[in-house]
C-alpha cells in the first residue's frame, strides 16, 4: 500500500458503492489517492475487493459486504462506516446491473431486479448516508447514472428508466437537504471502457466511436475526475445537476 498525497480529501471520509471492479475501483483510487479515507462495497466477490483494498494508497480503508437493494444490509454497512469513520463526508452511488432484453421479450423479474439495485439501491444508501451528513451539517453525494438514461436504447428500457429515476431523485433529494449543506448530484457516463466494454467485437465497437463526436471511448479516469469534483469543495455551489462525460454522444 503506498502512501497517498495530500490532496483534496485530506481527512475526508468516502463510501462508493459497487468499487470492487470497473467505475467504481477507479473512484475509489483516486479518491484515496488525494487523502480520503475510502470505505469500498461489493456484493458478491470478496476476492476482488480485497484486491481493490489492498491496490489503495493510505491508511484506514475499509472492504464491506453490501446488498444495496436489501435495507437491512445497507443499514449494517452505514452503521460500520460511522463506528470505523466516525463520519461520513461523500457518498458515490455507483453499484448498478443490467438486464437487457427488448420489452416483448423482458421478464417481470428483469424489470424489477434492474429497478432493486439502480433506484431502489440509490433511495436506501443515500437515505442512510443523508442522515449522517444532516447531523454534520457537511456533505456531497454523486449518483452515477447513464447517457442512457437521457437518450435511451432499445432493449434497455428497465436500465433507461432506473437511471432516469435516479436523475429525478436526485433533483428532489438536492432541494431537500441544501439548507444543511449537504449537495447531490449526478454523473451521467457514456460508453466507458470497462470489462464491460471489453467483450464489444471491433464491428460493434466502430458502430459506438460513429456516434461519438469525440471519436474515442472514454475511460474511467474520465469518471473517476467528474466524480472527486462533485464531491470535492471545488463545486460548492452544484447541486441538483448532471454532469455528461459522454465524448458528446449525448448533448
Amino acid at each position: 500500500m503506498t502512501t497517498a498525497a495530500a490532496g483534496r480529501f485530506q481527512g475526508k471520509c468516502i463510501l462508493v458503492t459497487g468499487s470492487s471492479r470497473g467505475i467504481g475501483a477507479g473512484i475509489a483510487r483516486k479518491l484515496a489517492a488525494e487523502g480520503a479515507r475510502v470505505a469500498i462495497t461489493y456484493s458478491s466477490n470478496p476476492d476482488s475487493a480485497q484486491k481493490v483494498l489492498e491496490s489503495l494508497p493510505g491508511e484506514g480503508h475499509i472492504r464491506l459486504q453490501l446488498n444495496v437493494g436489501d435495507e437491512a444490509s445497507v443499514q449494517a454497512a452505514f452503521d460500520e462506516v460511522a463506528k470505523t469513520f466516525g463520519k461520513l463526508d461523500g457518498l458515490v452511488n455507483n453499484a448498478g446491473i443490467t438486464r437487457d432484453q427488448l420489452l416483448l421479450r423482458m421478464k417481470t423479474e428483469d424489470f424489477e431486479s434492474v429497478i432493486n439495485t439502480n433506484l431502489k439501491g440509490a433511495f436506501l444508501c443515500t437515505r442512510a448516508a443523508v442522515k449522517l451528513m444532516i447531523k454534520a451539517r457537511t456533505g456531497s453525494i454523486v449518483n452515477i447514472t447513464s447517457v442512457i438514461g437521457e437518450m435511451g436504447n432499445p432493449g434497455q428500457s428497465n436500465y433507461a428508466a432506473s437511471k432516469a429515476g435516479v436523475e429525478g431523485f436526485t433533483k428532489s433529494v438536492a432541494q431537500e437537504v441544501a439548507s444543511r449543506n449537504v449537495r447531490v448530484n449526478c454523473i451521467a457516463p457514456g460508453f466507458i471502457v470497462t470489462e464491460m466494454t471489453d467483450v464489444l467485437t471491433d464491428q460493434q465497437k466502430e458502430a459506438i466511436l460513429a456516434k461519438v463526436p469525440l471519436n474515442a471511448l472514454g475511460d474511467v479516469e474520465d469518471i473517476a475526475s467528474a466524480t472527486a469534483f462533485l464531491l470535492s469543495p471545488e463545486s460548492k455551489y452544484i447541486t441538483g445537476h448532471t454532469l455528461s462525460v459522454n465524448g458528446g454522444l449525448y448533448m
